[in-house]
């Protein structure tokens, strides 16, 4: 039965209720004292937009009752007696004289209060909740008190009511609806209440609209009908004011970082939500619990950890998941890790403060929860049989802090109603920033890395444009999207991976009838990854769930064409891994779906009608109203003999269906105990005694029906997802070959010449590319340069020039040089071929960089230190397998201190680190310090320079030898500044700069002994120990660090 009108006729008996109850409020304050609206205070709105308000004295509503107004109290005025007042009220318009009944009523939320009775101002203000004085309780109609008691707990919130087809929102939130987005007030609202509404078919687009804008939402639905109302009303189940509305309760509460539908998700890459819990140890360290989850896909990741002083660690891995919405425990976060995650945060970020222990759980009260909740099966609470892994590890093994990050997600999803759909799922996994966890795994890129090689956001916007990321992303399926995310976070360092890899990219690239066959059928699947999630939570439509079937079925036929085609030996590299364990099972599971209900009624109608012998029960009770059709059809044909009138037919109107309509010149012949329905000038509708029965009977059968159709809904949805392992593997696999299918697009798209980079195995680094190109080069750009110049980038060959030590003048193509270096490396590890004629490596184990001169305001830091923290990072951590990139080392402090700090670093990262890499620097002496130096080699980026004019020409060349200058005055002319200003400055640095000095010094004893040299040797007598200063020092490094200072030596 059809009770949407029910649900209307019930808007306007709650109403009516309302706007009795203000009546008989009205009446019975007749004898009170009243004020009149000048002497009535405005009450505050939460609404941030003071700066646009309007001015006071207007006449709209919005203006003066909505949020920021700038409506004040006028002077001190004696009020009216009674009887002026009412005579006053009386020509009032209805729209002010609600506006003036609403202001009086609301006098609690002038001086807004939490529910512990805090103001605003107190620190410990909790702006989650409202203070309601009692005496508001009192007077609160029915429908009032069920509004109040949910929004008082979710004062933060827009909350969206439901009343019949309509959401409603009130108040505040209908003061931000009217000034955020231009949604109309209701003149005189409704309930006492501003008002503000949407039609429910359009939910979805206006929830998005808040929650991009910042706000979260509250959806509140009916949870009955008029009729189930009335009844409830007889039993008399409940107290009588109660009973007076229809129940509502909060159905989801829908933030940025926690959406689960694909139409307001935005995009195929995960969301994150977070949570962060922090402990500081004795030794200045801290130690991190980190627990984050996609709820579209219902994957949680969870991970503890020891970090340093400067939270380094956690700010690689914030970079790398760039949280929508975080958690962190109110009071017990430290101002560095708060400043680190608002700057690595993605932007628009939620930050939820969560009180310590009664919302921000520690572990025992997680556990605790967690066995209560029932999300696993279990025979008692001490049953962890059934319970993820890697929760039992961490309760186990007393990982305190990261459960604790776990128990604060728990606590939020379930305060959003999400808990039992995402928890019970099961996929919970280890999440580790840098795979520590496997031996020789993948490469380490840290947060500062990320950034400065601009790998998944630019430093222009944000965005990822021009990025690294959006080069590479060339996946087909959405879910395959997500796992190339991951895959260019973590390259590959283990060799034998590496080809496994270049060698599935190399057979799709020359096979092209095997990749058209990989991108035909990877184009027709869904997000199976996000469906699975919803057919778990049950919350998928049964048009999705077809296409989930489908997808399925695609993915069975493209391993069957596989190995029909290809065989066990057609195919190698890691794409023969990914089939050899794809999950066999797959096929049976879905043969056992492939016809278990109408696809095509599902697909066209929404509708889930199991085939014949699936489902009995549905078979009966459809049998059943079909009965029933086909009688109604029989007594049809009966009237129609028995009153001679071949025009008699069943209609239907509204909920009254089949009626029997009788044409006007047979009306005569109807007998009298018929009940005539409706009329017109042609004809009448009746309902005979025999007719009404048994529609009644099929009415009801029909109401059965739908509910056995949801509950057999649920059912099924169930059942598929008891494979869920099977299901989400069988995912998992095909992400992975998405991701090969995405390294050939990218391979392809490079141009020409492209390579496959060639391995080798060594325990120090080397880098050899011939002719490399930066792959983010568009011809004919935002520059208009149609040609790239490559060049050749050689470190590290035959034991010497590991370091290229790289001067020249600016804007000469120093910076992208070595983005370039990096980048390529990056991509031949995770297994991409590269823009050069040749590449051949060693896997680097770690790239750490030092590009160019930027504080960073949001975490409080000066360019110098910002410099210097970077350094310091690569000194601790970085080995002769890494990759490191210095550029303009010195420059956010004074000459001297920068310079001296410079050559220190040069020289212990020669000598001692014996890293691969490039130090850039416009000191132009420090190479005097090195040109004895057999792991320094000096380069410059060539150009001609027209010493009359000034004007220099960038080649854009790397070549060998130090460059004459920085060209500095060069450039100041080339850019516009007076001559007669760049002739004084060059004059001024010839005097006065401390270079000059240095070339001078440097003149005068050319065979002096480096500093560098100096300090060693001084180590070495006073016995004090190199190791302390790196990360790796074995035997082997130590006898080439003596090698390089007894060659500097002999060569002075």
């Amino acid at each position: 039965m059809d009770l949407s009108d029910d649900l209307d006729d019930a808007i306007d008996l709650e109403d009516l209720g309302a706007s009795k109850k203000a009546k008989e409020s009205k009446s019975s304050g007749k004898n009170r004292k009243q004020s009149t609206p000048e002497s009535t205070p405005v009450r505050k709105s939460s609404v941030s937009t003071s700066r646009n308000a309007p001015k006071s004295g207007g006449s709209s509503l919005s203006e003066r009752f909505g949020a920021g107004s700038s409506r004040v109290q006028s002077d001190k005025k004696s009020t009216t007696p009674f009887s002026k007042s009412k005579s006053a009220g009386s020509s009032l318009t209805p729209q002010k004289k609600f506006a003036k009944e609403n202001e009086e009523r609301y006098q609690w939320l002038v001086n807004i209060r939490d529910a512990e009775g805090r103001y605003e101002t107190d620190p410990e203000y909790d702006a989650r909740t409202l203070y309601i004085p009692k005496s508001a309780w009192a007077k609160f109609t029915a429908f009032e008190t069920q509004y109040w008691e949910i929004k008082s707990k979710m004062w933060d919130s827009v909350v969206f009511f439901k009343k019949g087809k309509f959401y409603e929102l009130y108040e505040k939130d209908a003061d931000i609806a009217h000034q955020k987005f231009d949604l109309k007030l209701a003149g005189t609202g409704r309930a006492n209440m501003r008002l503000a509404g949407i039609p429910e078919m359009s939910f979805d687009y206006w929830a998005k609209r808040f929650i991009d804008d910042g706000y979260k939402v509250a959806k509140v639905d009916q949870k009955e009908s008029l009729l189930a109302k009335e009844i409830r009303q007889k039993n008399g189940s409940v107290a009588a004011k109660e009973s007076k509305v229809i129940k509502r309760e909060l159905s989801c509460v829908l933030t940025c970082g926690t959406l689960t539908e694909e139409n307001m998700l935005g995009d195929e890459m995960s969301k994150y939500c977070l949570a962060v819990k922090e402990v500081s140890n004795g030794d200045g360290t801290k130690t991190f619990g980190v627990c984050f989850v996609d709820t579209a896909t219902g994957k949680l990741q969870l991970t503890q950890f020891d970090d340093d002083a400067e939270c380094n660690k956690l700010e690689t891995l914030l970079a790398q998941v760039q949280p929508m919405e975080v958690l962190v425990e109110k009071s017990k976060i430290s101002s560095l890790a708060m400043k680190i995650l608002r700057f690595n945060a993605h932007h628009g970020a939620i930050f939820n403060f969560l009180k310590s222990e009664e919302e921000f759980w520690d572990h025992e009260v997680t556990f605790e929860n967690l066995a209560r909740g029932k999300y696993f099966e279990a025979e008692d609470l001490d049953d962890l049989s059934h319970y993820p892994k890697i929760l039992v590890k961490y309760h186990e093994k007393n990982l305190n802090t990261g459960f604790s990050a776990f128990g604060a997600l728990l606590w939020y999803l379930k305060s959003l109603k999400l808990d039992e759909s995402i928890v019970s799922m099961g996929n919970i996994e280890q999440y580790d920033p840098f795979k520590s966890g496997f031996a020789n795994s993948t490469m380490r890129l840290d947060g500062v890395t990320l950034q400065n090689l601009e790998i998944f956001s630019n430093s222009f916007d944000q965005s990822e444009k021009g990025t690294l990321f959006k080069l590479l992303n060339r996946s087909i399926t959405a879910f395959g999207k997500r796992a190339f995310r991951n895959w260019v976070v973590h390259p590959l360092m283990n060799k034998d991976k590496i080809e496994a890899r270049l060698d599935s990219v190399e057979l799709l690239m020359n096979d092209s009838d095997l990749k058209n066959l990989f991108e035909n059928k990877l184009a027709r699947l869904p997000d199976l990854e996000r469906l699975l999630a919803r057919i778990h939570s049950g919350t998928l439509k049964v048009a999705d769930f077809s296409k989930v079937i489908s997808g399925f079925e695609n993915i069975c036929q493209l391993m069957k064409t596989l190995q029909s085609t290809y065989g066990t030996d057609g195919i190698t590299g890691q794409l023969s891994n990914i089939i050899t364990k794809f999950p066999a099972e797959l096929h049976s599971c879905v043969d056992k779906w492939s016809n278990a209900f109408d696809r095509h009624l599902a697909t066209s109608e929404g509708l889930l009608v199991p085939e014949k012998g699936v489902e009995p029960e549905f078979d009966e009770s459809e049998e059943n109203i079909k009965e029933m059709e086909k009688e109604l059809d029989a007594i049809l044909r009966q009237y129609r003999r028995e009153f001679k009138c071949q025009e008699m037919i069943y209609k239907d109107s509204g909920k009254e269906i089949y009626l029997i309509e009788v044409p006007s010149k047979a009306v005569s012949r109807v007998p009298k105990d018929w009940q005539q329905m409706a009329s017109t000038s042609k004809c009448k509708r009746y309902w005979s005694p025999k007719v009404k029965k048994l529609v009644r009977e099929l009415m009801e059968a029909r109401e059965l029906h739908k509910i056995l159709t949801e509950s057999l809904q649920q059912k099924m949805y169930a059942k598929f997802d008891n494979d869920y392992s099977i299901w989400s593997n069988a995912v998992r696999s095909v992400s992975e070959m998405d991701c090969l299918i995405a390294l050939v697009r990218s391979s392809e798209s490079l141009g020409s010449p492209m390579c496959r980079p060639e391995f080798i195995e060594s325990d120090k680094a080397e880098l050899n590319f011939q002719e490399l190109r930066h792959p983010c080069f568009q011809p004919g750009g935002v520059s208009g340069t149609k040609d790239f110049i490559p060049n050749d980038i050689v470190l590290g060959a035959e034991g010497e020039g590991q370091i290229g030590l790289l001067t020249g003048a600016n804007a000469a193509g120093k910076s992208t040089l070595l983005r370039m270096t990096c980048i390529a490396v990056i991509m031949a590890q995770i297994g991409c071929f590269v823009p050069a004629t040749s590449a051949k490596l060693t896997p680097i184990d770690a790239i750490m960089t030092r590009l160019g001169a930027n504080d960073n305001i949001m975490q409080g830091k000066s360019t110098f230190f910002v410099e210097l923290s970077e350094t310091k990072r690569m000194l601790e951590f970085a080995t002769p397998k890494s990759l490191i990139i210095l550029d303009e080392l010195g420059r956010g402090g004074s000459s001297s201190d920068g310079f001296a700090i410079a050559e220190a670093v040069l020289h212990h990262v020669a000598t001692h680190v014996q890293s691969v890499g490039y130090f850039a620097t416009h000191y132009g002496t420090l190479g005097q310090s090195f040109l004895t130096h057999p792991r320094i080699k000096p380069l410059r980026m060539g150009i001609l320079v027209d010493e009359d004019s000034k004007n220099i020409t960038f080649l854009y060349r790397l070549e060998p030898g130090k460059s004459n200058g920085s060209f500095g005055m060069h450039v100041a002319a080339m850019c516009g500044v007076q001559r007669e200003i760049v002739e004084n400055a060059e004059v001024a640095a010839k005097k006065w700069e401390h270079t000059s000095k240095l070339k001078r010094a440097a003149a005068e004893d050319e065979n002096s002994v480096p500093l560098g040299l100096q300090s060693d040797f001084s180590w070495l007598l006073q016995g004090k120990k190199i190791e302390d200063c790196c990360a790796v020092y074995n035997e082997s490094m130590k006898k080439t660090a003596l090698n390089t200072m007894f060659k500097m030596i002999e060569q002075l």
